[in-house]
Protein backbone atom coordinates (compact mmCIF):
# COMPACT_ATOMS: atom_id res chain seq x y z
CA UNK A 1 0.00 0.00 0.00
CA UNK A 2 2.46 2.24 0.65
CA UNK A 3 4.55 1.86 -2.25
CA UNK A 4 1.51 2.37 -4.65
CA UNK A 5 1.38 5.63 -2.50
CA UNK A 6 4.65 6.39 -3.42
CA UNK A 7 4.22 5.55 -7.07
CA UNK A 8 0.97 8.26 -7.36
CA UNK A 9 2.62 11.18 -5.70
CA UNK A 10 6.00 10.55 -8.43
CA UNK A 11 3.99 10.86 -10.69
CA UNK A 12 1.91 13.83 -9.41
CA UNK A 13 5.19 15.85 -8.23
CA UNK A 14 6.42 15.19 -11.49
CA UNK A 15 3.58 16.52 -13.66
CA UNK A 16 3.13 19.64 -11.56
CA UNK A 17 7.19 20.48 -11.39
CA UNK A 18 6.61 20.30 -15.52
CA UNK A 19 3.65 22.24 -15.98
CA UNK A 20 5.30 24.86 -13.78
CA UNK A 21 8.22 24.61 -16.37
CA UNK A 22 11.11 23.17 -14.42
CA UNK A 23 13.29 20.93 -17.31
CA UNK A 24 11.90 18.31 -17.91
CA UNK A 25 15.60 16.09 -17.88
CA UNK A 26 16.52 17.37 -14.62
CA UNK A 27 12.68 16.71 -13.28
CA UNK A 28 12.54 12.95 -14.36
CA UNK A 29 16.32 12.63 -12.98
CA UNK A 30 15.14 14.32 -9.71
CA UNK A 31 11.81 12.85 -9.19
CA UNK A 32 13.68 9.24 -9.68
CA UNK A 33 16.27 9.73 -7.37
CA UNK A 34 14.35 11.64 -4.66
CA UNK A 35 11.26 9.13 -4.70
CA UNK A 36 13.97 6.30 -4.67
CA UNK A 37 16.01 7.38 -1.99
CA UNK A 38 12.68 7.63 -0.19
CA UNK A 39 11.53 4.18 -1.30
CA UNK A 40 14.48 2.84 0.54
CA UNK A 41 14.86 4.57 3.76
CA UNK A 42 11.25 3.76 3.96
CA UNK A 43 12.32 -0.09 3.16
CA UNK A 44 9.68 -0.70 -0.53
CA UNK A 45 12.64 -0.38 -2.69
CA UNK A 46 15.62 -2.51 -2.67
CA UNK A 47 19.06 0.27 -3.07
CA UNK A 48 20.87 -2.64 -5.21
CA UNK A 49 17.90 -1.96 -7.91
CA UNK A 50 18.76 1.66 -8.02
CA UNK A 51 22.40 0.71 -8.82
CA UNK A 52 21.66 -0.83 -11.96
CA UNK A 53 21.24 2.93 -13.27
CA UNK A 54 25.06 2.79 -14.32
CA UNK A 55 23.95 -0.51 -16.39
CA UNK A 56 21.23 0.57 -18.09
CA UNK A 57 22.80 4.01 -19.32
CA UNK A 58 25.43 2.12 -20.63
CA UNK A 59 23.51 -0.68 -22.20
CA UNK A 60 20.23 1.43 -23.61
CA UNK A 61 22.16 4.05 -24.91
CA UNK A 62 25.98 4.29 -24.74
CA UNK A 63 26.28 1.02 -26.81
CA UNK A 64 22.72 1.40 -28.45
CA UNK A 65 23.18 1.47 -32.24
CA UNK A 66 20.09 2.41 -33.56
CA UNK A 67 20.24 5.97 -31.24
CA UNK A 68 23.44 6.52 -33.38
CA UNK A 69 20.67 7.29 -36.40
CA UNK A 70 19.64 10.73 -34.11
CA UNK A 71 22.80 13.01 -34.56
CA UNK A 72 23.27 12.22 -37.89
CA UNK A 73 19.66 12.82 -38.92
CA UNK A 74 19.62 15.75 -37.13
CA UNK A 75 22.40 17.31 -38.75
CA UNK A 76 20.77 16.65 -42.49
CA UNK A 77 17.94 18.42 -41.43
CA UNK A 78 19.48 21.16 -40.40
CA UNK A 79 21.78 21.19 -42.97
CA UNK A 80 19.01 21.14 -45.91
CA UNK A 81 17.14 23.69 -43.93
CA UNK A 82 19.80 26.12 -44.27
CA UNK A 83 20.85 25.09 -48.15
CA UNK A 84 17.34 26.49 -48.93
CA UNK A 85 15.89 23.23 -50.42
CA UNK A 86 12.59 23.75 -49.38
CA UNK A 87 12.43 27.91 -50.50
CA UNK A 88 13.05 26.12 -54.11
CA UNK A 89 10.50 23.32 -53.41
CA UNK A 90 7.66 26.15 -52.11
CA UNK A 91 8.40 28.09 -54.87
CA UNK A 92 8.00 25.88 -57.75
CA UNK A 93 5.16 23.64 -56.19
CA UNK A 94 2.99 27.53 -55.84
CA UNK A 95 3.39 27.94 -59.19
CA UNK A 96 2.23 24.76 -60.47
CA UNK A 97 -0.76 24.42 -58.17
CA UNK A 98 -1.36 27.99 -57.65
CA UNK A 99 -3.91 28.77 -60.25
CA UNK A 100 -6.49 25.96 -58.93
CA UNK A 101 -9.07 26.63 -56.05
CA UNK A 102 -7.07 25.52 -53.18
CA UNK A 103 -3.48 25.12 -54.81
CA UNK A 104 -1.01 26.96 -52.75
CA UNK A 105 -2.60 25.08 -49.90
CA UNK A 106 -2.03 21.59 -52.28
CA UNK A 107 1.73 22.70 -52.78
CA UNK A 108 1.85 23.21 -48.55
CA UNK A 109 0.78 20.07 -48.01
CA UNK A 110 3.03 18.69 -51.05
CA UNK A 111 5.87 20.08 -50.11
CA UNK A 112 5.24 19.31 -46.61
CA UNK A 113 5.13 15.22 -47.38
CA UNK A 114 8.55 15.78 -49.40
CA UNK A 115 10.73 17.57 -46.30
CA UNK A 116 9.64 15.33 -44.10
CA UNK A 117 10.75 12.26 -46.29
CA UNK A 118 13.74 13.83 -46.51
CA UNK A 119 14.54 16.13 -43.16
CA UNK A 120 12.45 15.12 -40.95
CA UNK A 121 12.63 18.23 -38.61
CA UNK A 122 9.33 19.19 -37.59
CA UNK A 123 10.77 23.37 -36.30
CA UNK A 124 12.17 23.81 -39.68
CA UNK A 125 9.86 22.95 -42.31
CA UNK A 126 6.86 25.00 -40.46
CA UNK A 127 9.17 27.85 -39.80
CA UNK A 128 10.41 27.70 -43.44
CA UNK A 129 6.69 27.15 -44.89
CA UNK A 130 5.79 29.83 -42.61
CA UNK A 131 8.52 32.41 -43.89
CA UNK A 132 7.38 31.98 -47.18
CA UNK A 133 4.12 30.55 -48.07
CA UNK A 134 1.93 32.24 -45.39
CA UNK A 135 2.60 35.75 -46.68
CA UNK A 136 1.91 34.68 -50.62
CA UNK A 137 -1.25 33.12 -49.27
CA UNK A 138 -2.63 35.78 -47.15
CA UNK A 139 -1.45 38.09 -50.00
CA UNK A 140 -4.10 36.18 -52.35
CA UNK A 141 -7.13 36.33 -49.85
CA UNK A 142 -6.96 32.63 -48.21
CA UNK A 143 -8.11 32.67 -44.91
CA UNK A 144 -6.28 33.13 -42.23
CA UNK A 145 -7.39 29.96 -40.36
CA UNK A 146 -6.93 27.98 -43.31
CA UNK A 147 -3.69 28.98 -44.32
CA UNK A 148 -2.01 28.95 -40.52
CA UNK A 149 -3.70 25.04 -40.33
CA UNK A 150 -2.19 23.72 -43.56
CA UNK A 151 1.40 24.69 -42.67
CA UNK A 152 1.43 23.54 -39.02
CA UNK A 153 -0.38 20.13 -39.90
CA UNK A 154 2.01 20.15 -43.24
CA UNK A 155 5.11 21.26 -40.66
CA UNK A 156 3.80 18.01 -38.55
CA UNK A 157 4.25 15.28 -41.14
CA UNK A 158 7.64 15.05 -40.54
CA UNK A 159 6.96 13.19 -36.96
CA UNK A 160 5.31 10.15 -39.14
CA UNK A 161 6.53 9.86 -42.55
CA UNK A 162 10.48 8.20 -42.27
CA UNK A 163 13.65 9.31 -41.75
CA UNK A 164 12.01 10.35 -37.93
CA UNK A 165 12.72 11.29 -35.06
CA UNK A 166 10.14 10.05 -33.22
CA UNK A 167 10.36 6.76 -35.02
CA UNK A 168 13.96 5.97 -33.94
CA UNK A 169 13.23 7.29 -30.44
CA UNK A 170 9.72 5.33 -30.86
CA UNK A 171 11.10 1.98 -32.24
CA UNK A 172 14.20 1.51 -29.82
CA UNK A 173 11.60 2.01 -27.05
CA UNK A 174 8.95 -0.30 -28.48
CA UNK A 175 11.30 -2.59 -29.55
CA UNK A 176 12.53 -3.23 -25.30
CA UNK A 177 8.65 -3.54 -24.93
CA UNK A 178 8.49 -6.51 -27.52
CA UNK A 179 11.11 -8.23 -25.67
CA UNK A 180 9.54 -7.59 -22.12
CA UNK A 181 6.59 -8.62 -23.63
CA UNK A 182 7.30 -11.26 -25.60
CA UNK A 183 9.58 -13.03 -22.21
CA UNK A 184 6.33 -12.39 -20.35
CA UNK A 185 4.39 -14.95 -22.58
CA UNK A 186 7.10 -17.45 -22.34
CA UNK A 187 9.29 -16.44 -25.55
CA UNK A 188 12.53 -16.01 -25.22
CA UNK A 189 14.08 -16.24 -28.41
CA UNK A 190 12.05 -13.78 -29.76
CA UNK A 191 12.51 -12.10 -33.46
CA UNK A 192 13.81 -8.22 -32.95
CA UNK A 193 11.82 -5.11 -34.53
CA UNK A 194 14.24 -3.53 -37.08
CA UNK A 195 13.73 0.43 -37.68
CA UNK A 196 13.18 -0.90 -40.88
CA UNK A 197 10.35 -2.64 -40.21
CA UNK A 198 8.77 0.61 -38.26
CA UNK A 199 9.60 2.90 -41.00
CA UNK A 200 7.88 1.14 -43.26
CA UNK A 201 4.94 0.64 -41.56
CA UNK A 202 4.36 3.98 -41.05
CA UNK A 203 4.45 5.24 -45.06
CA UNK A 204 1.11 4.17 -45.67
CA UNK A 205 -0.49 5.80 -42.55
CA UNK A 206 1.60 9.56 -43.42
CA UNK A 207 0.75 9.02 -46.66
CA UNK A 208 -3.28 8.81 -45.73
CA UNK A 209 -2.26 11.96 -43.80
CA UNK A 210 -1.19 13.69 -46.97
CA UNK A 211 -4.45 13.00 -49.00
CA UNK A 212 -6.93 13.54 -46.10
CA UNK A 213 -5.20 17.03 -46.22
CA UNK A 214 -5.17 17.97 -49.75
CA UNK A 215 -8.89 15.80 -49.27
CA UNK A 216 -10.23 18.68 -46.72
CA UNK A 217 -8.35 21.72 -48.55
CA UNK A 218 -9.96 20.88 -52.05
CA UNK A 219 -13.45 20.39 -50.26
CA UNK A 220 -12.32 23.99 -48.25
CA UNK A 221 -11.90 25.82 -52.03
CA UNK A 222 -15.02 24.07 -53.14
CA UNK A 223 -17.43 25.18 -50.62
CA UNK A 224 -16.01 29.02 -49.93
CA UNK A 225 -14.20 29.56 -52.86
CA UNK A 226 -13.79 33.43 -51.67
CA UNK A 227 -11.41 31.68 -48.67
CA UNK A 228 -8.69 29.86 -50.93
CA UNK A 229 -9.17 30.89 -54.18
CA UNK A 230 -7.07 30.63 -57.58
CA UNK A 231 -3.88 32.80 -58.11
CA UNK A 232 -4.44 35.01 -61.08
CA UNK A 233 -1.84 33.53 -64.02
CA UNK A 234 -0.20 36.82 -64.34
CA UNK A 235 1.48 36.57 -60.18
CA UNK A 236 2.66 33.16 -61.02
CA UNK A 237 6.36 32.50 -62.43
CA UNK A 238 6.72 30.05 -65.41
CA UNK A 239 7.89 26.70 -64.20
CA UNK A 240 9.40 24.27 -67.55
CA UNK A 241 9.94 20.88 -66.55
CA UNK A 242 13.71 21.47 -66.30
CA UNK A 243 12.84 23.73 -63.41
CA UNK A 244 10.54 21.15 -61.60
CA UNK A 245 13.11 18.64 -61.92
CA UNK A 246 15.72 20.69 -60.65
CA UNK A 247 13.91 22.00 -57.68
CA UNK A 248 12.18 18.45 -56.69
CA UNK A 249 15.71 16.29 -57.77
CA UNK A 250 17.54 17.26 -53.88
CA UNK A 251 14.90 15.98 -52.06
CA UNK A 252 14.28 12.72 -54.17
CA UNK A 253 18.12 11.95 -53.94
CA UNK A 254 18.09 11.75 -50.60
CA UNK A 255 14.97 9.94 -50.14
CA UNK A 256 16.19 7.67 -52.21
CA UNK A 257 19.38 7.66 -50.65
CA UNK A 258 18.26 7.39 -47.23
CA UNK A 259 14.61 5.91 -46.97
CA UNK A 260 15.72 3.56 -49.91
CA UNK A 261 18.76 2.40 -48.65
CA UNK A 262 16.52 1.09 -45.52
CA UNK A 263 13.54 -0.08 -46.70
CA UNK A 264 15.50 -2.48 -49.58
CA UNK A 265 17.61 -3.75 -46.73
CA UNK A 266 20.81 -1.95 -48.10
CA UNK A 267 21.85 -0.35 -45.02
CA UNK A 268 20.86 -0.13 -41.16
CA UNK A 269 19.09 3.08 -39.99
CA UNK A 270 22.59 3.95 -38.97
CA UNK A 271 24.34 3.65 -41.61
CA UNK A 272 21.12 5.27 -44.16
CA UNK A 273 21.79 8.39 -41.51
CA UNK A 274 25.32 9.03 -41.95
CA UNK A 275 24.34 8.59 -45.67
CA UNK A 276 21.70 11.37 -45.17
CA UNK A 277 24.50 13.78 -43.66
CA UNK A 278 26.85 13.39 -46.05
CA UNK A 279 23.78 13.92 -48.37
CA UNK A 280 23.17 16.70 -46.38
CA UNK A 281 26.79 17.95 -46.67
CA UNK A 282 26.95 17.90 -50.35
CA UNK A 283 24.13 19.68 -50.96
CA UNK A 284 24.85 22.66 -49.07
CA UNK A 285 28.03 22.14 -50.59
CA UNK A 286 26.47 22.73 -54.06
CA UNK A 287 24.30 25.36 -52.67
CA UNK A 288 26.83 27.45 -51.43
CA UNK A 289 29.39 27.52 -53.72
CA UNK A 290 26.82 28.83 -56.62
CA UNK A 291 26.55 31.89 -54.36
CA UNK A 292 30.17 32.78 -54.84
CA UNK A 293 31.62 34.97 -57.05
CA UNK A 294 33.85 32.75 -58.60
CA UNK A 295 32.68 31.08 -61.68
CA UNK A 296 35.50 28.61 -61.73
CA UNK A 297 35.13 27.58 -57.91
CA UNK A 298 31.24 26.91 -58.77
CA UNK A 299 32.35 24.34 -61.77
CA UNK A 300 34.84 22.61 -59.27
CA UNK A 301 32.29 22.00 -56.84
CA UNK A 302 29.93 20.65 -58.94
CA UNK A 303 32.60 18.22 -60.76
CA UNK A 304 34.25 17.33 -57.07
CA UNK A 305 30.47 16.30 -55.64
CA UNK A 306 29.04 14.40 -58.57
CA UNK A 307 32.10 12.66 -59.34
CA UNK A 308 31.78 11.59 -55.35
CA UNK A 309 28.66 10.42 -55.81
CA UNK A 310 29.50 8.49 -58.38
CA UNK A 311 32.14 7.23 -56.61
CA UNK A 312 29.41 6.21 -53.86
CA UNK A 313 27.03 4.43 -56.31
CA UNK A 314 30.39 2.34 -58.14
CA UNK A 315 31.03 1.26 -54.39
CA UNK A 316 27.38 -0.10 -54.03
CA UNK A 317 27.77 -1.81 -57.18
CA UNK A 318 30.53 -2.89 -56.27
CA UNK A 319 29.47 -4.62 -53.35
CA UNK A 320 26.64 -6.03 -54.53
CA UNK A 321 28.10 -7.93 -57.79
CA UNK A 322 31.39 -9.17 -55.57
CA UNK A 323 31.94 -11.11 -52.59
CA UNK A 324 34.11 -7.88 -50.11
CA UNK A 325 35.00 -9.53 -47.21
CA UNK A 326 38.38 -9.04 -46.37
CA UNK A 327 38.88 -11.85 -43.76
CA UNK A 328 38.96 -15.03 -45.86
CA UNK A 329 41.97 -17.15 -46.25
CA UNK A 330 42.23 -16.84 -50.20
CA UNK A 331 39.89 -15.04 -52.59
CA UNK A 332 39.37 -15.24 -56.45
CA UNK A 333 41.32 -12.39 -58.34
CA UNK A 334 37.95 -10.71 -59.28
CA UNK A 335 37.02 -9.80 -55.65
CA UNK A 336 40.33 -8.91 -54.49
CA UNK A 337 39.91 -6.33 -57.60
CA UNK A 338 36.88 -5.01 -56.67
CA UNK A 339 38.10 -4.78 -52.96
CA UNK A 340 41.01 -2.58 -53.76
CA UNK A 341 38.73 -0.21 -56.47
CA UNK A 342 36.33 -0.12 -53.44
CA UNK A 343 39.33 1.41 -50.91
CA UNK A 344 40.11 3.77 -53.46
CA UNK A 345 36.82 4.70 -54.27
CA UNK A 346 36.32 5.48 -50.30
CA UNK A 347 39.22 7.83 -50.08
CA UNK A 348 38.07 9.62 -53.05
CA UNK A 349 34.89 9.76 -51.31
CA UNK A 350 36.21 10.83 -47.71
CA UNK A 351 38.52 13.58 -49.78
CA UNK A 352 34.92 14.39 -51.13
CA UNK A 353 33.66 14.79 -47.84
CA UNK A 354 36.34 17.03 -46.44
CA UNK A 355 36.05 19.32 -49.14
CA UNK A 356 32.32 19.90 -49.28
CA UNK A 357 32.87 20.76 -45.59
CA UNK A 358 35.50 22.99 -46.02
CA UNK A 359 33.22 25.15 -48.83
CA UNK A 360 30.41 24.94 -46.22
CA UNK A 361 32.69 26.20 -43.40
CA UNK A 362 34.62 28.64 -45.25
CA UNK A 363 30.38 29.84 -46.00
CA UNK A 364 29.91 30.58 -42.12
CA UNK A 365 27.22 27.61 -42.06
CA UNK A 366 28.76 24.33 -40.77
CA UNK A 367 29.79 25.93 -37.62
CA UNK A 368 25.97 26.79 -36.75
CA UNK A 369 24.91 23.78 -37.91
CA UNK A 370 26.93 21.69 -36.12
CA UNK A 371 26.55 23.98 -32.79
CA UNK A 372 22.78 23.35 -33.30
CA UNK A 373 23.03 19.55 -33.66
CA UNK A 374 25.08 19.15 -30.21
CA UNK A 375 22.28 20.87 -28.87
CA UNK A 376 19.35 19.02 -30.05
CA UNK A 377 21.13 16.27 -29.48
CA UNK A 378 22.23 16.45 -26.12
CA UNK A 379 18.95 17.58 -25.00
CA UNK A 380 17.63 14.29 -25.96
CA UNK A 381 20.05 11.84 -24.61
CA UNK A 382 20.16 14.15 -21.08
CA UNK A 383 16.27 13.42 -21.32
CA UNK A 384 17.12 9.96 -22.05
CA UNK A 385 19.06 9.52 -18.96
CA UNK A 386 16.82 11.28 -16.91
CA UNK A 387 13.71 9.28 -18.16
CA UNK A 388 16.08 5.91 -17.42
CA UNK A 389 16.43 7.37 -13.65
CA UNK A 390 12.59 7.95 -12.90
CA UNK A 391 11.49 4.40 -14.67
CA UNK A 392 13.93 2.50 -12.64
CA UNK A 393 12.58 4.12 -9.36
CA UNK A 394 9.00 3.89 -10.23
CA UNK A 395 9.02 0.35 -11.71
CA UNK A 396 11.26 -0.38 -8.15
CA UNK A 397 8.23 1.27 -6.17
CA UNK A 398 5.92 -1.17 -8.20
CA UNK A 399 4.58 1.59 -10.47
CA UNK A 400 4.83 -0.75 -13.32
CA UNK A 401 2.69 -3.46 -11.66
CA UNK A 402 0.08 -1.28 -10.51
CA UNK A 403 -0.13 0.41 -13.87
CA UNK A 404 -0.46 -3.04 -15.21
CA UNK A 405 -3.33 -3.91 -12.46
CA UNK A 406 -5.23 -0.68 -13.65
CA UNK A 407 -5.28 -1.87 -17.41
CA UNK A 408 -6.02 -5.35 -16.95
CA UNK A 409 -8.88 -4.02 -14.67
CA UNK A 410 -10.65 -2.36 -17.30
CA UNK A 411 -13.48 -3.16 -19.30
CA UNK A 412 -13.42 -3.97 -22.83
CA UNK A 413 -10.38 -6.43 -22.86
CA UNK A 414 -7.34 -5.56 -25.15
CA UNK A 415 -9.99 -2.68 -26.84
CA UNK A 416 -10.18 -0.78 -23.68
CA UNK A 417 -6.88 -0.49 -23.01
CA UNK A 418 -5.92 0.65 -25.87
CA UNK A 419 -8.43 3.35 -26.24
CA UNK A 420 -7.43 4.43 -22.78
CA UNK A 421 -3.29 4.11 -23.42
CA UNK A 422 -4.00 6.53 -27.01
CA UNK A 423 -6.35 8.72 -25.12
CA UNK A 424 -3.56 9.20 -22.20
CA UNK A 425 -0.99 9.99 -24.86
CA UNK A 426 -3.22 12.46 -26.68
CA UNK A 427 -4.35 14.54 -23.32
CA UNK A 428 -0.71 14.68 -22.29
CA UNK A 429 0.26 16.14 -25.69
CA UNK A 430 -1.26 19.52 -24.55
CA UNK A 431 1.36 19.67 -22.02
CA UNK A 432 4.17 17.35 -22.37
CA UNK A 433 6.84 17.45 -25.39
CA UNK A 434 6.85 14.01 -27.92
CA UNK A 435 10.41 13.03 -26.27
CA UNK A 436 8.68 12.52 -22.88
CA UNK A 437 6.34 11.10 -23.77
CA UNK A 438 8.39 8.36 -25.56
CA UNK A 439 10.65 7.98 -22.71
CA UNK A 440 8.04 7.73 -19.73
CA UNK A 441 4.65 6.18 -21.09
CA UNK A 442 5.64 3.76 -23.49
CA UNK A 443 8.11 2.04 -21.39
CA UNK A 444 5.07 1.73 -18.90
CA UNK A 445 1.94 0.88 -21.15
CA UNK A 446 3.54 -1.20 -24.33
CA UNK A 447 4.75 -4.45 -22.78
CA UNK A 448 0.91 -4.33 -21.61
CA UNK A 449 -0.76 -3.55 -25.05
CA UNK A 450 2.19 -6.03 -26.38
CA UNK A 451 0.61 -9.31 -24.19
CA UNK A 452 -2.35 -9.17 -26.42
CA UNK A 453 -0.55 -10.42 -29.39
CA UNK A 454 -0.68 -7.38 -31.43
CA UNK A 455 1.72 -6.43 -34.04
CA UNK A 456 4.14 -4.37 -32.40
CA UNK A 457 4.88 -2.38 -35.73
CA UNK A 458 1.11 -1.43 -35.63
CA UNK A 459 1.21 -0.30 -32.29
CA UNK A 460 4.43 1.73 -32.69
CA UNK A 461 2.47 3.68 -35.74
CA UNK A 462 -0.43 4.14 -33.43
CA UNK A 463 1.14 6.23 -30.72
CA UNK A 464 3.68 8.12 -33.23
CA UNK A 465 -0.08 9.23 -35.02
CA UNK A 466 -0.94 10.17 -31.72
CA UNK A 467 2.01 11.79 -31.17
CA UNK A 468 2.39 14.12 -33.96
CA UNK A 469 -1.07 15.79 -32.67
CA UNK A 470 1.33 16.95 -29.44
CA UNK A 471 2.79 19.24 -32.44
CA UNK A 472 -1.01 20.96 -32.86
CA UNK A 473 -2.61 20.84 -29.80
CA UNK A 474 -2.51 24.24 -27.67
CA UNK A 475 -1.70 25.39 -25.58
CA UNK A 476 2.00 24.12 -25.83
CA UNK A 477 2.25 22.65 -29.38
CA UNK A 478 5.06 23.20 -30.47
CA UNK A 479 4.14 23.83 -34.22
CA UNK A 480 1.96 26.89 -33.24
CA UNK A 481 4.47 28.67 -31.01
CA UNK A 482 7.10 27.75 -34.23
CA UNK A 483 4.33 29.11 -36.24
CA UNK A 484 3.87 32.36 -34.29
CA UNK A 485 7.45 33.82 -34.29
CA UNK A 486 7.91 34.21 -37.96
CA UNK A 487 3.73 34.89 -38.88
CA UNK A 488 2.73 38.65 -39.68
CA UNK A 489 1.11 40.56 -36.71
CA UNK A 490 -2.03 40.62 -38.96
CA UNK A 491 -2.60 36.85 -38.27
CA UNK A 492 -3.59 36.53 -34.76
CA UNK A 493 -2.96 33.52 -32.10
CA UNK A 494 -7.03 32.69 -32.14
CA UNK A 495 -6.78 32.25 -36.02
CA UNK A 496 -3.56 30.11 -35.55
CA UNK A 497 -5.23 27.97 -33.22
CA UNK A 498 -8.74 27.75 -34.85
CA UNK A 499 -6.68 26.77 -38.19
CA UNK A 500 -5.31 23.93 -36.37
CA UNK A 501 -8.82 22.34 -34.86
CA UNK A 502 -9.64 20.91 -38.28
CA UNK A 503 -6.57 19.09 -38.65
CA UNK A 504 -6.43 17.51 -35.49
CA UNK A 505 -9.48 15.74 -36.44
CA UNK A 506 -7.94 14.24 -39.64
CA UNK A 507 -5.39 13.19 -37.74
CA UNK A 508 -7.71 11.65 -35.13
CA UNK A 509 -9.41 10.22 -37.95
CA UNK A 510 -5.81 8.90 -39.74
CA UNK A 511 -5.29 7.18 -36.48
CA UNK A 512 -8.84 5.31 -36.29
CA UNK A 513 -8.82 4.35 -40.04
CA UNK A 514 -4.78 2.62 -39.05
CA UNK A 515 -6.69 0.99 -35.89
CA UNK A 516 -9.74 -0.22 -38.12
CA UNK A 517 -7.34 -0.86 -41.27
CA UNK A 518 -4.06 -2.69 -39.56
CA UNK A 519 -3.02 -3.79 -42.93
CA UNK A 520 -1.91 -0.40 -43.69
CA UNK A 521 0.93 -0.52 -41.34
CA UNK A 522 1.83 -4.38 -41.62
CA UNK A 523 1.53 -4.63 -45.59
CA UNK A 524 4.46 -3.22 -46.80
CA UNK A 525 6.75 -4.55 -44.10
CA UNK A 526 5.44 -7.79 -44.89
CA UNK A 527 5.93 -7.20 -48.74
CA UNK A 528 9.38 -5.92 -48.10
CA UNK A 529 10.95 -8.15 -45.41
CA UNK A 530 8.21 -11.02 -44.82
CA UNK A 531 8.17 -9.43 -41.30
CA UNK A 532 5.17 -10.47 -39.36
CA UNK A 533 4.51 -10.26 -35.99
CA UNK A 534 1.10 -11.00 -34.76
CA UNK A 535 0.40 -13.76 -33.15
Amino acid sequence: MLADVLCILMLLSSLSALLLGYPVSLTLAGAGVFWGLLGVLLGVVDLAFLGALPSRVYGNSMINTILIAVPMFIFMGFMLERSKVAEELLETMGSLFGRLRGGLGISVALVGGLLSASTGIVGATVVTMGLLSLPSMLKHRYSPSLACGMICASGTLGQIIPPSIVLILLGDQISHAYVAAQHSLGNFSPEPIAIGDLFAGALLPGILLISLYILYQVAYAYIRPASAPAVPRSSLAAVTFVDFVLAILPALLLIVAVLGSILFGLATSSEAAAVGAIGGLLLGALKFSSNADSRVSLVRTRYIVFSGLLSFISMLVLSTCFDMRIGRLAAPFWDRAAIWVSVFLGLYLFFVVCYAGLVVYRAGILTSVMRRTMESSSMIFVLLIGAMMFSLSFRGLGGDELIESFLLSLPGGFVGQLVVVMLLIFLLGFFLDFIEIIFVVVPLTAPILLLSGVSPVWLGVLIAMNLQTSFLTPPFGFSLFYLRGVAPRSVSTLSIYKGVVPFIFLQLLGLLATVMFPWLTEWLPFLLYGSDYSS
